[in-house]
């Protein structure tokens, strides 16, 4: 989650979340028969059909969890952000200040991997004293106020600051559940196999870490026993994640004096200062019963069981940048989880936590070396084309009545897309960055943040920010900003290249851009209005249709089998399938416009609409080992890359005609049953 709060509030195409991608070299076939299993009838697996020998040919990786189309060129874009983190540290001309030395005094602290080693635990030495100071609950919650706002992490429950999602045009100070380490309450919760077995190698995990700083094992277990005990209750507090898909159950708004009232032990006035908070009288809480919750643990809980688990914390967000005993226990850890066989190597590690940190000052690098204006200009177009066609699919509509549709269309035009990079950059103005403390910078780094965060309170709302750093490849919806956003990175092959024929760049980066517009009309987006507010906009007769829509939709992925007879959650990942199944809908119709979608001229053997379906489904080719699987069908609001590409073509007449898709076949569905939303 990004400090202003973008990320809680907006829908991604759900690539990889901090993946690199750039001037990759295209194929000399944009659709390569090579990489299909053509023995395969389309109508039976469209998935293998599409993309089986390619599967086959390429398995996950060691240091890897995934392995996609998409993985693959983002290797080539780490190179490529590599040799621009590489070459700012080694320049030796680079003026004070700018950019350029920034950036490699960042990189170059991070990769003197013999300093941080002789450091060991040193850098948190004092953070841990500090702890063992405190003598009174009052003092708990100023050290976690303190954890909060000086680079250390956030303890306990979440802050922000963010657009009020009733009153866009406002910040406000933001409460959320938080304060455990497991990726899903269930783990805390649930007595499965895996669950248990993750319990077991995160004690191992605790224990080690305070082994690491000094513990004796026996007080390392207990202690570990004390931070588990402690992170179940707020688990058991928790809402889960379906449950905080429901933006109106999520809104609560209230004045600080109200809340500290129903929440006993906390006083919200005294806290929110220690937080820097000034002069706000009201705050959003997504989950108040959460607070209730802790502020009876607040009194429940010993001090000195408070005080293990903010050691805790301070270890867990500190172990990935101490010595290599604290990073291989992290590893070890994520491994347990992930199933990745090697860590993945430091230069990688510390190029993309350059890219995390001070992304805006990489990625003024990177668009000036590998970013083209002529691709902005194509996306523009491409933008205006999908645009339209999204507008031309709603006035069709025969399931929404004319009012609803009128004020659809208003927010449709009302979208704002953003192409490449900021208009205006952030150049973390203060910041100091030293080139012989790695770990100091991390935390400057984070007192900036989190200092730029709250003095946005009282301001205007910055609509030229951008919630993702240049490189990602990824895009967004923002419902609150109403905002379509596509970083430099994924305007690469396969998604999108200039100089391809429109049946891929339409099934590629078209059904992108045609999925973040549907994101704004999905089951979380389609509450927000046109100026981003969460506001009711519909007839009660077309969100009744809608809703028996997204009912259906839900009924299809929950049919779809991940392992064993772990099934797709439906209603986790209804906002992506809504967006898919938008997106790739307006996208043919948008090619459908085009001179080659009217024609019907095989390219390499492929009709026009067979190329386009084509160049959807190679997206979303790729292997995950089955403990990643495991884990993201339970975290992860998008489905597995398999059923993103046969979940809404087996919805669209089209793809049944290209692919001459017949009763009998096994992703055969009636026309009456094919679900058509937009």
């Amino acid at each position: 989650m990004t400090l202003i709060n973008f990320k809680s509030c907006f829908a991604t195409l759900g690539i990889l979340a901090a993946s690199y991608i750039a001037n990759a070299q295209v194929p000399v076939k944009l659709i390569d028969p090579a990489n299909m299993e053509l023995s395969v009838k389309p109508g039976d697996d469209f998935y293998r059909y599409a993309s089986g020998i390619w599967v086959k040919n390429n398995p996950v990786p060691a240091k890897e969890t995934r392995w996609g189309t998409f993985n693959s060129l983002r290797d080539f874009n780490i190179i490529a952000v590599k040799s621009i983190v590489e070459d700012a540290a080694s320049d030796k001309t680079a003026a004070i200040g700018s950019v350029k030395k920034r950036v490699g005094d960042f990189y170059a602290s991070a990769m003197d991997s013999i300093a941080i080693e002789k450091l060991g635990y040193t850098p948190i030495k004092a953070d841990l004293a500090k702890i063992e100071q405190i003598k009174t609950i009052q003092n708990i919650l100023d050290e976690v106020a303190y954890m909060h706002t000086s680079g250390i992490g956030g303890p306990m429950f979440g802050f922000s600051v963010g657009q009020d999602r009733k009153n866009v045009s406002k910040y406000v100070t933001q409460l959320s559940q938080g304060g455990t380490t497991l990726p899903d309450r269930d783990y805390y919760l649930s007595n499965d196999t895996r669950s248990i077995k993750i319990r077991e190698a995160y004690n191992t995990y605790l224990t080690t870490l305070f082994t690491l700083t000094g513990t004796l094992p026996t007080d390392a277990q207990k202690k570990a026993t004390t931070v588990m005990a402690i992170e179940k209750q707020l688990a058991e507090a928790s809402m889960s994640r379906l449950e905080m898909r429901d933006q109106y159950k999520t809104y609560n708004k209230f004045t600080v004096s109200d809340f500290s009232k129903i929440t006993p032990n906390i006083t919200w006035a005294k806290i929110l200062t220690k937080f820097k908070v000034i002069g706000q009288d009201t705050m959003l809480v997504s989950a108040p019963k959460f607070f209730v919750s802790l502020g009876i643990m607040l009194k429940s809980v010993s001090v000195s069981d408070w005080k293990t688990y903010l050691e805790w914390n301070i270890l867990k967000g500190s172990a990935s940048n101490l010595s290599s005993a604290f990073v291989k226990a992290n590893f070890a850890f994520s491994q347990a989880q992930s199933g990745q066989k090697v860590e993945t190597p430091r230069w990688q590690r510390m190029s993309q936590l350059t890219d995390g940190t001070i992304g805006e000052l990489l990625g003024q690098l990177y668009v000036a070396k590998y970013f083209k204006p002529e691709a902005k200009a194509r996306m523009a177009e491409l933008i205006d084309n999908l645009r339209k066609a999204f507008e031309i699919r709603i006035k069709n509509l025969d399931w929404m009545s004319d009012a609803t549709k009128e004020k659809a269309l208003a927010k449709l035009h009302a979208f704002v897309p953003k192409i490449g990079y900021p208009d205006k950059w952030r150049n973390y103005d203060g910041l100091a960055i030293n080139r012989t403390s790695y770990f100091q910078n991390l935390r400057e780094a984070g007192v900036w943040s989190y200092n730029e965060m709250i003095s946005h309170l009282g301001q205007p709302v910055d609509r030229t920010r951008f919630g993702m750093t240049p490189p990602t490849v990824n895009a967004y919806y923002s419902p609150t900003m109403n905002e379509i956003v596509f970083p430099a990175g994924i305007l690469q092959f396969p998604f999108f290249d200039p100089k391809a024929d429109d049946a891929v760049n339409y099934g590629g980066i078209g059904a992108v851009i045609g999925h973040e517009m549907s994101h704004g009309f999905d089951d979380q987006g389609s509450q927000y209005d046109k100026e981003g507010n969460l506001r009711n906009w519909w007839a009660d007769e077309d969100k009744a249709k809608f809703d028996a829509k997204t009912k259906a939709l839900g009924d299809q992925f929950d049919a779809y089998t991940v392992l064993d007879t772990v099934h797709v959650i439906g209603k986790l990942t209804m906002g992506e399938n809504i967006g898919d199944l938008g997106g790739l809908n307006v996208a043919y119709t948008a090619f459908k416009m085009t001179k080659q979608g009217q024609a019907n001229d095989k390219t390499d053997g492929f009709t026009p609409d067979q190329r386009f379906f084509l160049s959807w489904a190679q997206v979303w080719r790729g292997n995950i080992l089955a403990e990643t699987a495991a884990q993201l069908i339970k975290t992860d609001p998008h489905s597995p890359g398999p059923y993103r590409t046969i979940g809404a073509p087996v919805n669209m007449d089209a793809w049944y005609k290209a692919f001459d898709v017949k009763p009998g076949d096994k992703l055969y569905k009636k026309p009456e049953d094919r679900i058509r939303m937009w």
